[in-house]
């Protein structure tokens, strides 16, 4: 079994091309083994919105690393699996979007899954978002945090694996340059 990289973005503004946070939640053997959590100072204003929506604003990430600086730490972790998030172009966008900003080097491509995708071919009869799967399945979710939205989403895609679903042929290809 391939290893999985669930991760959540939290973004400042409407733009959606820096990170406030970043939950990343990984899934070796068929079990979560890992976490990881940091707020991001994205070096840019935050929408009322996203304030409200997140709980972080520009004071509680003054002193928090910015992208460039983060980078050093996750990248390793983003590079060793399939990439994993809920409604994973958004997450996949943010995360596209910070290495262009910042002149920063990955890869061209990555593979990745959604759960949102999955969710709906798998159980097609419900609603996808994420707090409704969550009480579907009966799991915990502080919603709109970054850690907890990426452990419900490597949640989710435990239920879906433990299902039998052949989560091969829901992988994808995401180009990053």
């Amino acid at each position: 079994m391939p290893e999985y990289i669930v991760f959540d973005v939290e973004t400042p503004n409407r733009f959606n091309n820096r990170m406030s946070a970043i939950g990343i939640t990984v899934i070796r053997n068929g079990e979560i083994s890992d976490s990881f959590y940091s707020l991001v100072n994205p070096e840019t204003y935050f929408d009322y919105f996203n304030t409200r929506l997140t709980g972080i604003s520009e004071e509680s990430v003054m002193n928090s690393p910015t992208f460039p600086e983060l980078w050093i730490q996750i990248e390793p972790i983003l590079s060793s699996g399939v990439l994993v998030a809920h409604n994973a172009v958004f997450d996949m966008g943010v995360l596209k979007k910070c290495l262009c900003d910042y002149g920063i080097s990955w890869k061209k491509s990555a593979s990745y899954l959604c759960t949102v995708q999955m969710g709906r071919r798998l159980l097609p009869r419900i609603s996808h978002k994420l707090n409704d799967l969550c009480d579907y399945y009966g799991l915990y979710l502080d919603h709109h945090k970054a850690d907890s939205d990426s452990e419900a989403c490597a949640e989710i895609l435990l239920k879906y694996i433990e299902s039998g679903a052949d989560i091969s042929k829901f992988i994808k290809t995401y180009r990053l340059v």
